[in-house]
């Protein structure tokens, strides 16, 4: 938990410096959609992010680091996966979002291809019926992630989305600390492992969630989260060329089942 307050709070800081520099406005030209745009960030605004950041970088991170410590990791691989279903649904249900039948198709490849990724076929390690509390902790972090996508949403069509971001990023993360500090938790970090925390922090937090807000404004909430799930894909692939790790046969195959998922949504 502490290591996730780190990165989400490391996170905060390098958006803010990048909000308060020069760099900002190139930052907000690139940034630049056809999509129609609002500047000012209203109360309502205000609202709506502190659900968002209360779900998604609070409650989610916290309920997922509990399911982790009560469940296998085989377990914890195939459920994470319900984030794309949640987001879909509720994408769905209460947005109203809508798509086309080859959509869906691709859609269902996606999912299909992100559980096989993560599991690599390894269905007789489950133990679902077993570790019962852990699974539920893992399921409810989807939900609450699933919810967080959705709401993201309404905020993600204010131009200023590095502010958005850095706030998202900087309370979530100080919350989580917070939670630590109540917790007793142990802050010893080891000195060689801060610099992974900025890179990670900067890159796969930060600017991971400043292009998926950008994403959510264009494509919306349903067709972002799925095609969010390729993230599994690059993981493994990057454990195979940086760490050797094994990318079996199953995850090559699965790789283009997602990659096929994605054309198919965008093949006009």
């Amino acid at each position: 938990m502490i290591v996730a307050g780190l990165i989400y709070f490391i996170a905060g800081i390098v958006l803010f410096f990048v909000r308060l520099s020069p760099l900002h406005n190139l930052v907000l030209l690139v940034l630049e959609t056809p999509t129609k745009t609002e500047a000012k960030i209203v109360r309502r605004d205000l609202g709506i992010l502190a659900i968002v950041i209360l779900s998604g970088a609070v409650i989610a991170p916290f309920l997922f680091l509990c399911g982790l410590s009560e469940t296998t990791a085989v377990n914890a691989s195939l459920l994470s996966n319900t984030e794309a279903f949640f987001t879909v649904f509720i994408a769905f249900l209460f947005l109203k979002e809508r798509g086309t039948g080859k959509d869906y198709v691709g859609i269902l490849l996606l999912v299909i291809g992100a559980v096989f990724v993560t599991t690599n076929a390894e269905f007789q390690k489950l133990t679902l019926t077993r570790e019962v509390l852990g699974n539920a902790f893992i399921v409810g972090a989807c939900l609450f992630w699933g919810i967080d996508n959705n709401l993201s949403k309404l905020v993600s069509k204010k131009r200023d989305l590095v502010l958005i971001t850095a706030l998202k990023c900087f309370i979530g993360g100080g919350a989580l600390l917070l939670l630590s500090i109540s917790l007793k938790l142990s802050f010893q970090i080891p000195l060689f492992s801060i610099p992974y925390l900025f890179s990670v922090g900067a890159l796969s937090i930060g600017f991971s969630i400043l292009f998926f807000l950008l994403a959510l404004r264009e494509i919306g909430s349903m067709k972002t989260g799925v095609i969010f799930s390729t993230s599994s894909l690059f993981g493994a692939a990057f454990a195979f060329i940086m760490l050797k790790e094994t990318f079996s046969l199953i995850q090559i195959m699965a790789g283009f089942a997602m990659l096929l998922g994605i054309y198919i949504i965008y093949k006009r």
